[in-house]
């Protein structure tokens, strides 16, 4: 999908990509899927997008066969049924050994392209129904017939989009990607591709984080069911009523009232249902923090009977994982009417923030008012003001907002951080974080390092403000490699505990030690922005009081 009308360059990038994990047959696989995909954006005949793909794969490969013989199958019968019977006979699990061999899988997104006869509804119906590794397989195929078809295809049949609502979850080192939505991520991915093609970046909106710019859009945002708002909103992605792009998100609200409340919201982290999920678990860091400014503009549909009140608001975790509601300051809309709402978050006692949204208030004015507001975007920006204490009890949400990369890590009094060779982290915060303090108090415990980092961007790219054996401290920039940027001798013993903050604005960088400075750095080629995280490496180390404040 970066490299759409290229699948030369597809194919290449697959190859290297698929080498880091895999090899043979499974690479093969990779430069097929990838080179279909980027053909698709051009060519819409299946049996053509194929040819051109295993060109790109040894002619001797068992993957260039299967696909060789499905080909063949296909001249032969209509009945996919009868073409899975020869695929599982002929590349069936019982030949493939492994958890999910990649020949029997990748037999069966090419199966269900052959067969599903360019209809997306068809094809997303054989591979499901075909089995084996269904997620990766229907992924593949959706994937392939969502380019070739656009939204017309997939809407063509029953609503695959509506019930999604474009939530989309991204586990990686980098925690404050994973809560996120399609929208999003495929701007993301269109400007991967714009890059490689030397073309500027699309920041729809001004970079607003949801804009609804792309159509059918609503960036994970649900109207809320619970009793007694159950009814009163429905969204839509609509055009028009935007004052900086195309399109707009629709709240639409029916009888209104005292009570009844129309509310808007999109995931910020973890809903209480994945903090207890089973299987890998959920792997994030929340994305709103406490001290951030959200900004939203609203217009109000001319049609509107009368003044309504609008305003933003937020639920958090609380004691117990509940949810509590937060919001700011109302504002009157009146029919047509266009108004920004802005709103400091405030302090949570810790507690991470679950979503964020507008409402409208069932009270006068517009109390049991039939209409609808448009919402042209929500964004936030600015360095938190926030602290993480350690809150004890069973909760689990604000355990769960730390990224685990540790090999042990236990909240007592303080923040146990533990590693048996390597770096061990716990992270916390976002890509969107760029100047700002973090502080902690820092007890290191037979460790060779232990200290505070910041602009975090997965686990080999940050700063770090670290104790080190031999009584040093230093400012390290991690870069694939660490590279000392200054260094102290400050005479550390330990079970001391210190007071370290980092501070990282623009290219400048400062450690301080029990509030006043010892190290001071410049790099040139800075780390643009990223998160926090308590750091130690061969050892273990206790903090505390760890805060993230804005630079004065």
């Amino acid at each position: 999908m970066i490299a759409p009308g290229d699948p030369a360059l597809a194919a290449d990038l697959a190859r290297r990509a698929a080498s880091v994990s895999h090899d043979g047959e499974a690479i093969y696989a990779a430069q097929v899927i990838a080179a279909v995909e980027a053909l698709a954006f051009v060519e819409r005949d299946i049996t053509a997008l194929l040819d051109a793909a295993v060109a790109f794969i040894p002619g001797d490969s068992t993957i260039c066969r299967v696909i060789d013989d499905l080909c063949e199958w296909r001249d032969q019968t209509d009945d996919w049924r009868q073409a899975y019977r020869k695929l599982a006979a002929g590349y069936g699990y019982d030949r493939y050994g492994g958890g999910c061999h990649v020949v029997p899988n990748h037999g069966v997104v090419i199966l269900s392209l052959l067969w599903g006869e360019g209809d997306f509804q068809k094809t997303m119906m054989i591979v499901n129904t075909c089995g084996w590794d269904t997620d990766c397989n229907s992924g593949n195929a959706g994937c392939i017939m969502g380019i070739r078809g656009g939204l017309d295809g997939i809407d063509a049949g029953p609503d695959w989009r509506g019930p999604v609502a474009d939530r989309l979850l991204l586990p990686t080192a980098d925690g404050g990607r994973c809560i996120t939505d399609a929208a999003r991520e495929a701007v993301a991915i269109a400007n991967v591709g714009r890059a490689l093609a030397g073309e500027e970046a699309v920041a729809p909106k001004e970079g607003a984080r949801f804009h609804f710019e792309l159509p059918g859009s609503v960036q994970g945002f649900r109207g809320d069911e619970t009793p007694p708002c159950r009814g009163v909103v429905s969204l839509a992605n609509v055009a028009g009523h935007s004052a900086r792009g195309r399109r707009a998100l629709a709240v639409r609200f029916a009888r209104l009232a005292p009570g009844r409340t129309a509310r808007a919201t999109t995931p910020t982290f973890a809903t209480p249902e994945q903090l207890r999920m089973g299987g890998h678990g959920l792997a994030a860091c929340p994305t709103l923090y406490p001290g951030q400014t959200v900004e939203a503009e609203l217009e109000a549909d001319a049609g509107n009977a009368a003044p309504m009140a609008a305003r933003l608001m937020l639920s958090r975790y609380a004691e117990g994982d509940e949810l509590v509601r937060l919001a700011g300051e109302a504002v009157e809309l009146a029919p047509g009417q266009r108004r920004r709402l802005r709103w400091t978050v405030p302090a949570t006692g810790g507690y991470p923030i679950a979503e964020v949204g507008v409402e409208l208030p069932g009270e006068p004015p517009g109390a049991g008012a039939d209409g609808a507001v448009y919402l042209d975007y929500l964004t936030w920006g600015g360095a938190p003001n926030v602290a993480f204490p350690t809150l004890g009890g069973s909760d689990l949400s604000w355990r769960q907002a730390w990224l685990d990369a540790a090999d042990q890590r236990i909240f007592g009094e303080a923040i146990r951080v533990t590693s048996n060779g390597g770096p061990a982290m716990l992270i916390q915060g976002t890509r969107d974080w760029r100047d700002y303090r973090v502080s902690a108090s820092v007890r290191p415990h037979m460790a060779d390092e232990a200290g505070i980092a910041a602009r975090v961007q997965g686990l080999r790219r940050y700063y770090a403000l670290l104790l080190a054996r031999g009584g040093l401290l230093r400012l390290v920039k991690m870069l694939n490699t660490p590279q000392v940027l200054a260094e102290r001798d400050i005479g550390w013993e330990f079970d001391e505990t210190l007071l370290l903050e980092l501070e990282v604005v623009g290219a400048k960088l400062r450690g301080r030690l029990g509030g006043k400075t010892v190290l001071r750095a410049r790099d040139p080629h800075p780390l643009d922005g990223g998160a926090i995280a308590l750091a130690t490496r061969l050892g273990r180390a206790d903090f505390d009081a760890v805060r993230v404040r804005p630079v004065d």
